[in-house]
């Protein structure tokens, strides 16, 4: 459903993506973690189309997002870092923007894509307020609603249950959990144990370079006995 090769992407003199490959099947659920500044979000965002590679593509779906950058935003939904959304609207006003905007023009078909994903998301009891006034728990929730709300076979997910407390960082990792084994998920996340309970697979970059591919399990032989954190650590090394 994924395939990434060889994506490259600098700031000036700073390679901040340097050669990333790797792929994501239906029903996998790929952990994609690196300290900070180490390239995930922009390799996201080149994946997604909202930024352009120096060099290689990706495929999503078998679209190359080099080729038709619009069909492959189609075929995803795209959780980004800090979940943008017009402040001014109640919750349901975005979600039905978001709706139309994906195609959905019709009431009847709009309102059931927007009752969907405000259930899915158990946003109800916010549903008419204005965003502004969320809790950055429940703008997070928003951000989410929207990436689901047309049921795409892929999410890009740049940190999902940031800001969110434990029963509702929960209720993300299950609800991601159920919808994978039909869908092709990248999920980046700087909670190691969001790691270990939810990802089928375990992708590390470090300033811009892939370290690590392999699934949670394989990872945490490479030192028997070791926390997952501590084998983070000496993969990325002064990056941590």
């Amino acid at each position: 459903m994924i395939e990434v090769k060889g994506l490259v992407k600098s700031y000036g003199s700073k390679r901040a993506v340097d050669g990333v490959s790797f792929s994501v099947k239906r029903g996998e659920i790929l952990g994609f973690l690196g300290p900070n500044g180490a390239g995930k979000s922009t390799t996201m965002k080149m994946i997604t189309g909202f930024v352009r590679p120096d060099s290689g593509t990706a495929l999503v779906g078998g679209t190359d997002v080099s080729q038709d950058p619009v069909a492959v935003k189609r075929k995803l939904g795209y959780l980004p870092e800090n979940a943008p959304a017009y402040p001014e609207m109640t919750v349901e006003e975005f979600l039905g923007f978001i709706a139309e905007v994906r195609g959905f023009r019709e009431e009847e078909a709009c309102k059931a894509q927007v009752e969907r994903a405000i259930s899915l998301t158990h946003l109800s009891s916010v549903r008419r307020q204005a965003i502004d006034t969320l809790s950055k728990g429940f703008k997070q929730r928003v951000g989410f609603a929207q990436a689901l709300l047309h049921d795409p076979p892929v999410l890009i997910l740049d940190e999902p249950t940031d800001g969110l407390d434990p029963n509702q960082k929960n209720e993300v990792r299950m609800l991601i959990k159920n919808m994978a084994a039909e869908k092709a998920v990248i999920l980046s996340t700087h909670i190691l144990e969001e790691v270990e309970a939810i990802c089928t697979r375990v992708v590390i970059i470090s300033r811009g370079k892939l370290v690590a591919d392999e699934t949670p399990a394989k990872l945490l032989e490479r030192k028997p006995g070791a926390r997952m954190d501590e084998i983070f650590r000496s993969l990325t090394h002064s990056d941590a």
